[in-house]
């Protein structure tokens, strides 16, 4: 199973010192080797960005930094697992080398599967 992982944190502007770098190098190098990360992206600082939104036909353009968020997302990873319950311990991992902020982890949907049904999801 591929897993979505989005990670959100306060945006402090503050780049990651040397030794953060390292240890997520280790971590990410650790990961794609054994194969339970395919892909992982960090996300530049909300000022760079945009918001795009569509609300009642009508489209609206909000440039960043966006200031009223209380967290924005700092990067993602497509994990690649045999549960969520192994996935979960994959992002617990990335945690305690990025720091504070948490992760939604959803999974992704693949061609040969179907939608979980009501009983499914609250499960």
């Amino acid at each position: 199973m591929r897993f979505l992982s989005i990670y959100k944190t306060t945006e402090t502007g503050a780049l990651p010192t040397q030794e953060e770098m390292a240890r997520m190098g280790k971590l990410v190098e650790e990961g794609m080797s054994a194969g339970s990360l395919l892909a992982v992206e960090g996300c530049m600082p909300s000022a760079t960005g945009a918001r795009v939104r569509l609300a009642n036909g009508k489209l609206t353009v909000i440039d960043g930094p966006f200031t009223e968020s209380k967290e924005v997302v700092g990067g993602l990873a497509i994990l690649q697992a045999r549960s969520k319950e192994e996935a979960v311990e994959l992002v617990k991992e990335f945690l305690h080398v990025a720091g504070d902020g948490e992760c939604e982890l959803r999974q992704l949907f693949e061609a040969d599967q179907s939608m979980p049904g009501p009983s499914a999801a609250k499960s």
